[in-house]
């Protein structure tokens, strides 16, 4: 065994720190290409579990004592012995085992707020020890000791436990950050920044068939680390978040619009209510300056597309169930090929129970074989979510699940 002081060997700061600066440093190691290519929640993910420390375990209640005679210094006797300086004794000396689990580093940190207050003990990999010598064969007085010292230790121990959870809790942000700008300064040296987003202009020449916002301009197993299919990284175009953010208000104004007026939009079909969307999409948004804009190919979806792929792709359907609606998702799924293409699916649901269809939506979409996380909720029939590609959660798919009530 090891002896120590119980809490008092280094400082826990310190040690947390270290820890969190690790994580932060591997992700400099990283090879250019990984960090562009790989998911970046998968990636994050897998950094923090690497990072986050280990609680310790103190399992007191389950604390047994043996016992052995040794030699004690006379000047370790209380007073009223009597006995003569430079001089040991034989004593009976209690030894109270304290079984442990976790991280049994943490049994040497001194924590940042904490009580002036140590001892020595003895660690081993799953225990430590510490001795109360039987100068007056007063059990009762041992057994107070004893609990006077697990007192201690734990009063300690919840301040670790506490420093450490704060310490967990920050993880994720801090290595968030340092991914991001690592990831920020490659693309700034490479040039790839500025090749990634195709410009979208607004125009002026908006229908007044509804009567709508015009948009503003420009708006602990430990996971395995991330692999990544790709062998290099070569820069796509991508619709920029605040244009997307821009075409799923639109799309909603218009939806709520079917809502409030659902005498005139009753016996439309797919094809004819998606003709009332491209409507307001297509004089709001100019293409870039080599001509996309909005299109259609099939009775439902509306494209945004460049150099023939789809930068943007809505799906309108009339709810048919959950099974329709994930089948619908998947199809979507299959038009997309580059890395961080936006979608929406649009569900006109003609259900009396319109809640309960949300409420289906809602919980299938985290069903689908291709689903990486929720993101946001927009507005009550509004759902932000992200899916991957197929065979790829490197290639992420910003996806909209929007729902309007339209009674037949």
């Amino acid at each position: 065994m090891r002896r120590s002081r119980v809490f008092g060997e280094r400082e826990l700061r310190a040690f947390l720190e270290a820890s969190k600066n690790n994580a932060a440093h591997s992700i400099e190691s990283e090879n250019d290409d990984y960090i562009l290519n790989v998911n970046e929640d998968d990636y994050i993910a897998h950094k923090v579990s690497e990072a986050t420390v280990e609680h310790l375990e103190i399992h007191v209640d389950d604390i047994y004592a043996s016992s052995g005679e040794q030699m004690i210094p006379a000047e370790y006797f209380p007073s009223g012995f009597h006995v003569y300086s430079g001089k040991s004794y034989k004593k009976d000396v209690i030894k109270f085992h304290v079984p442990i689990s976790g991280n049994i580093q943490l049994l040497h940190c001194m924590p940042s707020s904490r009580i002036l207050w140590t001892m020595d003990i003895e660690v081993s990999r799953d225990e430590f020890c510490f001795e109360i010598i039987n100068f007056r064969d007063d059990a009762e007085g041992i057994v107070r000791d004893k609990d006077s010292n697990i007192r201690s230790i734990m009063q300690q121990y919840e301040n670790v436990r506490s420093e450490v959870e704060r310490a967990n809790a920050g993880l994720e942000q801090h290595i968030r950050n340092a991914f991001n700008s690592r990831k920020q300064r490659i693309q700034k040296s490479s040039g790839v920044l500025a090749s990634l987003g195709v410009p979208i202009k607004k125009t002026n020449r908006a229908s007044e068939t509804f009567s709508v916002p015009t948009p503003q301009k420009r708006k602990k197993a430990v996971p395995n680390k991330p692999e990544v299919k790709d062998t290099g990284f070569s820069p796509e175009p991508c619709l920029d978040q605040s244009t997307y953010n821009d075409i799923l208000k639109l799309i909603h104004d218009v939806g709520k619009e079917f809502e409030r007026l659902p005498s005139l939009y009753a016996d439309k079909e797919e094809e004819h209510l998606r003709d009332h969307f491209l409507m307001m999409l297509e004089p709001n948004f100019d293409g870039s300056a080599t001509g996309e804009t909005f299109n259609k190919t099939g009775k439902t979806d509306i494209l945004l597309r460049h150099d023939g792929s789809n930068l943007f792709i809505g799906e309108c359907k009339f709810w048919k169930g959950e099974k329709s609606f994930l089948s619908t998702i998947s199809q979507l799924l299959g038009y997309l090929t580059w890395r961080d293409s936006k979608a929406a699916v649009i569900m006109f649901v003609p259900n009396k129970d319109f809640s309960s269809v949300v409420d289906t939506a809602k919980e299938a979409a985290s069903k689908h074989g291709n689903f990486l996380k929720f993101v946001n909720e927009r507005d009550e029939t509004w759902f932000n979510y992200e899916f991957h590609l197929n065979d790829d959660r490197n290639r992420a798919v910003k996806l909209a699940v929007m729902l309007y009530h339209t009674p037949r």
